[in-house]
């Protein structure tokens, strides 16, 4: 297997932390808070994925866990990096992608969410979360959170000044059972208010051949669950969905290609409607489920 996820060379900011000196927990070889992907893309979209790595802060060692842990889907959304970059090239869309494993602090959460710092999950302790106190908490929400999402927002804002509306589409992974539940999906579209690419994405996925489809399923994007897509485009009315593909269809490289071309070809055609690129107003439309 990889080492843990670090961004490629050319894609790291040069001030990862963004204020150079603001975090004292990142420290030399630990890799930066998030990668910015395939940036000279001409889609008037974003991507992102919030549980792209594995990594964690040199100084906090693995918080405590074995190695054979930090390979699991606690730790991160197994294939999601992969997939988010290949749907960027395919979409010619850019990307951000968070720099550290969900368990360092979890990036699609408020963070005065108790699970943003998991003290346990899916059978498994995490000691090094457990009794953290306010200074922690925000050490790690200055070095990891904070930089994530300030990225994600100045990429939102470079489409702004260009007088361009965005579209939002973030990747996540699902495990194929939670506890004793299998889950029947190989892939869910998640949203609320918003219709205008989840509808017309799950209508195109349950067209294809041999695929189980979750509206809403294995996660619901209701609020306030999905808080990257309710912080920066939900908020704003910018068109947006979250996906979620089952992790044993991503575990090799023909899976990657296979779900960024069934994803891909879905996207691109909702995405070439020229109509979806405005400011959404609610019009009683809200998710469904199942």
């Amino acid at each position: 297997m990889p080492p843990p996820d670090a961004a490629p060379a050319a894609n790291r900011p040069a001030d990862p932390a963004g204020s150079g000196a603001r975090s004292r927990l990142l420290g030399p070889g630990d890799p930066p808070p998030f990668e910015l992907h395939h940036v000279t893309g001409r889609a008037r979209a974003l991507l992102v994925c919030d549980h792209a790595s594995r990594a964690f802060p040199r100084a906090l060692g693995r918080l405590g866990l074995p190695d054979e842990a930090t390979w699991r889907h606690i730790a991160w959304d197994i294939g999601a990096a992969e997939l988010t970059r290949a749907l960027s090239r395919r979409l010619d869309a850019p990307a951000v992608l968070a720099g550290y494993s969900r368990l360092v602090v979890d990036c699609n959460r408020r963070l005065e969410d108790p699970s943003c710092f998991v003290t346990a999950g899916d059978g498994q302790r995490v000691p090094g979360n457990e009794g953290l106190d306010e200074a922690e908490r925000h050490a790690r929400a200055a070095a990891c959170h904070e930089p994530y999402h300030k990225a994600i927002a100045a990429r939102l804002h470079e489409f702004h000044v260009r007088g361009v509306v965005p579209a939002l589409i973030a990747v996540h992974s699902f495990t194929p059972v939670l506890g004793r539940d299998a889950r029947p999906w190989n892939v869910g579209v998640l949203w609320d208010h918003d219709p205008r690419i989840a509808l017309p994405l799950l209508a195109r996925l349950r067209a294809e051949p041999r695929l189980v489809v979750g509206d809403n399923q294995p996660y619901s994007g209701r609020h306030p669950a999905d808080y990257t897509i309710d912080h920066h485009a939900e908020s704003a009315g910018l068109p947006h969905v979250c996906l979620e593909v089952r992790q044993d269809e991503l575990l090799t490289p023909a899976g990657i290609a296979r779900w960024a071309e069934i994803l891909g070809r879905a996207l691109a055609d909702i995405l070439a409607d020229g109509g979806l690129y405005r400011v959404y107003e609610a019009r009683g439309t809200r998710a469904g489920g199942g």
